[in-house]
C-alpha cells in the first residue's frame, strides 16, 4: 500500500466520514472557521504556514488541499478533523466570544490630552474598539496636529462637557448624554469646557481588512 493511499485511509478513519469532503464545502467550512474567529487569510497564513494565495484558492475550491495542508489546518486553526469537516453551518457565525472589563481594569494610555481606558482589551481581532476617555485639554492649542484613524467613530458623553473641533466643521459643544457618529479619518480633537474634566465613552470601528 503507498503511503499517498495510507494517508487517505487515516483521514478515512479519524473522520468518520466518506474519503474526503467535496472540496467547495471544505473551502467554505474553512471559511466559516476564519471569519467566525475574525481571521484575515493573512493570519491563517501565519498560524498554520500556508501561503495566502492557497488559502484563498481553497476557499474559492480552485484547488483541492493534500493531506499535508489539512494537516496544517488543523494543528494551525487549533481544531480537529471532525471540525474541519464538518458541513458548513448556514445559520449562524456567533463564535460566542466575550470579554468582561471591570471598573477601572482596564488598559490604561495616558496622552498629554487624554487619559484613555481601552476597554475589552484583552479580547483580540475586534471588530470595534471601545474606550473611555477623560479629557484632559483645555485648549484646542494644546493639540500640536489633528487626531485621525482609520474608521469610524460613536462617541458619547458620560460626565460633563465637551467641545468637539472637527477639520470641516465648525466647534460642535456637547453635553452629558449627547452623543455623536463621525468618520474618524477626519481631523478631531476634544477639550473639556466643564469645571472638571469630562469623561467620553468612544467606540471605534477598525480599517478595512482583506
Amino acid at each position: 500500500m503507498s503511503a499517498n493511499t495510507d494517508q487517505a485511509a487515516a483521514l478515512r478513519i479519524a473522520s468518520g466520514r466518506k474519503p474526503f469532503v467535496e472540496p467547495l464545502r471544505l473551502g467554505e467550512r474553512l471559511k466559516q472557521i476564519r471569519l467566525a474567529n475574525q481571521w484575515t487569510l493573512e493570519d491563517v497564513s501565519r498560524r498554520t504556514g500556508l501561503a495566502r494565495s492557497t488559502l484563498s484558492k481553497i476557499e474559492n475550491d480552485q484547488i483541492s488541499p493534500t493531506f499535508a495542508a489539512v494537516q496544517k489546518l488543523i494543528s494551525g486553526l487549533g481544531i480537529d478533523l471532525p471540525q474541519l469537516l464538518s458541513p458548513p453551518k448556514l445559520q449562524s457565525r456567533t463564535s460566542g466570544r466575550r470579554d468582561l472589563t471591570r471598573s477601572g481594569e482596564g488598559q490604561q494610555h495616558p496622552t498629554p490630552t487624554y487619559e484613555h481606558e481601552l476597554l475589552s482589551w484583552q479580547l483580540a481581532q475586534k471588530r470595534m474598539i471601545p474606550f473611555k476617555t477623560i479629557v484632559r485639554a483645555r485648549s484646542f492649542d494644546e493639540f500640536s496636529e489633528w487626531v485621525r484613524h482609520d474608521g469610524e467613530e460613536f462617541l458619547i458623553v458620560l460626565d460633563g462637557t465637551i467641545r468637539l473641533y472637527t477639520e470641516f466643521y465648525e466647534p460642535l459643544e456637547l453635553e452629558q448624554g449627547d452623543s455623536i457618529y463621525f468618520d474618524s479619518d477626519m481631523g478631531h480633537a476634544l477639550v473639556s469646557t466643564s469645571i472638571a474634566d469630562a469623561i467620553v465613552l468612544s467606540v471605534c470601528t477598525r480599517g478595512e481588512a482583506n
